[in-house]
C-alpha cells in the first residue's frame, strides 16, 4: 500500500486546521454546574434531587448509570453523590459519595435529611438518614437499618419523585418491576405502587412501611408496542384526595402511522402529552379508572415533578415539551428523545394545564435523534420564595442526549408572573 506523500499530508493537515477553526466552540452549559461525570464516555449522571434545608442551604443528590460491561464504569454504577450550596446555588461542594443508592429523593423530616430510592437498578427499596446535613449517612444493610424490602425478592423501579406528607403519613411512588433478570424494557413491566409510613415512625425500620397493592397497566387501554406507565408522582389533590400521576410511554400502534390520534377512553388527548391519574384510597389501595383516568398533561412522555403552591393554589411542573411530533418517526428519532425544551406549566386541578413560559431551549423544533448531544431532563425543583429553583440532568456536548454528563442548577426568578414573552433565546443558535 502506498503512503500519502508530503504534499498530500500538508493539505490534509491544513484542511483539518481550517475545519477546526471554523467549528464554533461549545459554550458552558446554562445555569451553574453542580456535578460532572469523571468518565463521561462510560458513566452518565442521572436522577438529580433538590432540597432546601431549614437553614436556607441547598442539597443536591444524583446517581451514576452507564455501561455495565466497562471495568472502569462498574465502580460508579448505582452510587450517588451529595452536594451542598450555602450561597443560594452559586457554588457547590461535594459532601458524600454513597455506594448502592440509586434513583433517590432527598427530603427533610424530624430534624434529619433522608434519601429514599433503590439500592441498585431494579433492586430493593432503600432509605438512609443523615443527622449532620448530608455529610454522613446510615447504611441500609438490613430490615432495621433502611433496607425496606426483602433482599432478592421483588424488584423495584422509581425516579427522584416527590416525597409528600398527607393525613399523618409520608408517601412516595415506586414501580413494581416484572421484566426479569434480563432487565427488559416495556411499559407493561412497570406496575404502579405507593409506599407510606406514619410520620412518627422509625423510617429506617421496614416494618414501619406499607406497600400498596400493585396496579398493572393493561395494553388494551392504549395499544402500542411499548406502552405503559412509570415514574409516578404522589400529589395531594383537590378536595383532600391523594393521587398518583404517572408518566406514560405512549407510542402509536405502528411507527408508520400518519397521525397520532388516541381512541377509546383517551380519545381527544394528544399523543405524547398523556398522563394517567390514579387514586390513592388508603395505604394499601391504589386504583385506576381507564374511563376517566387519562389526562392531557404536556410533559407526560418524560419524567416530571409536580408540586402544589399554597400561594396560588395551583400545581406547577417543569416539563419536556415535544415541539416536533413528526408522524413518520423511526426508533432513532422518536419524539421521546426531544428533551431539549423545558416548559413551565401549572394547573388548578391537575387536569387542565397551562403552558406559561419556556425556561430552557436548545434546537427547539428540530428533528432530533438519539445521537444528539444536548438536552435537559429529569428536572427536580422547589419553591424558594418568589423564585423556583431546579436541577437538571443535563447533556451538554455529551455522549448523547440521553446519557447526560452533568447536573446543572437553575433559578427561575418570579416564576408566577412569567409569560411566553419571557422565554429565553434558543441556545442552539449559531451551532
Amino acid at each position: 500500500m502506498k503512503t500519502p506523500g508530503l504534499p498530500f499530508l500538508a493539505v490534509a493537515l491544513l484542511a483539518g486546521v481550517i475545519l477546526n477553526a471554523a467549528a464554533p466552540a461549545v459554550p458552558p452549559p446554562p445555569g451553574v454546574v453542580v456535578a460532572t461525570s469523571p468518565n463521561p464516555e462510560h458513566n452518565f449522571v442521572g436522577s438529580p434531587s433538590l432540597l432546601i434545608l431549614p437553614d436556607g442551604s441547598y442539597l443536591v443528590s444524583h446517581d451514576f448509570f452507564g455501561k455495565k460491561t466497562d471495568p472502569d464504569a462498574k465502580a460508579l454504577l448505582h452510587s450517588s453523590r451529595v452536594f451542598s450550596s450555602r450561597d443560594k446555588g452559586q457554588t457547590w461542594t461535594q459532601l458524600a459519595h454513597l455506594q448502592d443508592q440509586f434513583w433517590s429523593t432527598l427530603f427533610y423530616h424530624n430534624g434529619a435529611v433522608w434519601l429514599l430510592g433503590a439500592n441498585r437498578e431494579y433492586g430493593e427499596i432503600a432509605i438512609r438518614q443523615s443527622s449532620d446535613g448530608g455529610r454522613t449517612w446510615t447504611t441500609p444493610a438490613d430490615a432495621r437499618s433502611g433496607l425496606l424490602t426483602e433482599r432478592g425478592g421483588r424488584e423495584f423501579h422509581c425516579a427522584p419523585v416527590p416525597v409528600v406528607i398527607h393525613n399523618g403519613r409520608i408517601w412516595r411512588a415506586f414501580e413494581d418491576y416484572t421484566g426479569g433478570p434480563e432487565q427488559k424494557w416495556s411499559g407493561d413491566y412497570f406496575g404502579a405502587l405507593v409506599i407510606s409510613a406514619p410520620v412518627e415512625a422509625d423510617l429506617l425500620d421496614a416494618k414501619s412501611w406499607t406497600l400498596a397493592k400493585r396496579v398493572a397497566f393493561k395494553p388494551k387501554w392504549l395499544p402500542g408496542p411499548r406502552n405503559g406507565w412509570l415514574e409516578g408522582n404522589v400529589v395531594p389533590g383537590p378536595g383532600g384526595r391523594l393521587v398518583e400521576i404517572m408518566r406514560l410511554n405512549d407510542d402509536p400502534p405502528t411507527p408508520a402511522a400518519k397521525d397520532f390520534p388516541h381512541t377509546g377512553s383517551a380519545a381527544g388527548i394528544p399523543r405524547f402529552e398523556t398522563a394517567a391519574l390514579l387514586e390513592v384510597k388508603d395505604e394499601k389501595t391504589l386504583t385506576f379508572d381507564p374511563k376517566t383516568g387519562f389526562i392531557h398533561f404536556p410533559g407526560g412522555i418524560t419524567k416530571f415533578t409536580i408540586r402544589h403552591d399554597p400561594r396560588t393554589n395551583r400545581y406547577w411542573s417543569l416539563i419536556n415539551k415535544i415541539t416536533n411530533p413528526q408522524p413518520d418517526y423511526t426508533g432513532r428519532d422518536h419524539p421521546r428523545v426531544q428533551r431539549n425544551v423545558i416548559m413551565l406549566t401549572s394547573s388548578p386541578d391537575l387536569r387542565n394545564w397551562t403552558e406559561h413560559s419556556v425556561i430552557l431551549r436548545w434546537g427547539e423544533g428540530r428533528r432530533l435523534t438519539n445521537r444528539d448531544k444536548f438536552g435537559f431532563q429529569y428536572l427536580d425543583w422547589q419553591f424558594d420564595g418568589d423564585d423556583l429553583i431546579a436541577v437538571s440532568r443535563t447533556a451538554w456536548d455529551a455522549y448523547n442526549i440521553h446519557n447526560s454528563n452533568c447536573v446543572t442548577f437553575h433559578r427561575i426568578k418570579n416564576f408566577r408572573t412569567l409569560t411566553m414573552a419571557d422565554s429565553p433565546p434558543d441556545l442552539a443558535h449559531g451551532q
